[in-house]
């Protein structure tokens, strides 16, 4: 009986050396598993960087960490869609499977993005809640269980960058934050503590950057991975704004 070969799935990998280095695309084949996801393509490729025309290259540069969906980390394109590569499965994906760095972040080397804008825009709208730990504060603030539900679907934020991505007003003339920081706005200026903050955070997307520059377009909400209601967060946050406004216009 005539042995069958072991099937091979082609990779196209969109590569960049450096920051402003001219990306180039290189062509892998790695045997085919049961149960192969993106990460474990590229996992392939480092340990045997060969293309698929036989020569020998770098290995390819990504970031990952959990594996799980829930570091967000190995933000990539995937077949042209903003995702996950550890929950993209080779099977439920065309083949050639094509991986590219997201466009939206300056790209550090292949696949490695720096999503330093995003980490940034947290800090600018103040997304935590300054507590003195100097000494025992006790027991917190009871929540309502439909608003602890509501900000639990909020806190599941990973920073992975896919609304951005997909966003069109995050571009190279716009300083749009992105819908990730506006639901973080909404999910602590929800909590009772965090609340006490709220005039600052709303100040903070009041401004250049901000809920006024978001289009509308709601691409945001279909490519988180997460399921968060983005655009839910987004309409609650311009009722929050708009009653700002007000009370910054009577107060002077």
């Amino acid at each position: 009986m005539k042995e069958l070969k072991p099937r091979h799935v082609p990779v196209r990998i969109k590569r960049q050396e450096h920051p402003g280095a001219k990306p180039y695309w290189e062509e892998f084949l790695v045997p085919w598993q049961p149960s192969l996801n993106a990460i474990l393509l590229l996992h392939h490729i480092r340990e045997n960087p060969v293309t698929a025309d036989g020569r020998s290259v770098e290995p390819v540069v990504w970031e990952s960490s959990c594996l799980e969906e829930v570091c967000g980390a190995c933000s990539m394109r995937v077949n042209g869609r903003a995702r996950q590569a550890c929950s993209a499965l080779v099977d439920q994906l065309d083949w050639p499977v094509t991986l590219e760095p997201f466009s939206k972040f300056p790209v550090v080397r292949d696949l490695w993005v720096d999503r330093s804008r995003m980490f940034e825009a947290l800090k600018k709208v103040k997304a935590w809640i300054p507590i003195d730990g100097t000494y025992d504060l006790g027991p917190g603030p009871r929540m309502a269980e439909s608003l602890r539900r509501e900000a639990y679907e909020y806190s599941r934020c990973m920073t992975c960058g896919c609304c951005l991505e997909v966003c069109p007003q995050v571009n190279s003339r716009s300083e749009f934050m992105g819908a990730a920081s506006m639901a973080q706005v909404v999910l602590f200026n929800a909590h009772p503590t965090g609340a006490m903050n709220a005039e600052e955070r709303l100040e903070s997307v009041m401004g250049k950057g901000g809920i006024n520059d978001c289009g509308n377009a709601q691409n945001c909400v279909r490519a988180c991975p997460k399921d968060i209601p983005l655009t839910r967060a987004i309409a609650d946050l311009g009722r929050q704004v708009t009653k700002q406004g007000i009370k910054d216009l009577l107060r002077d």
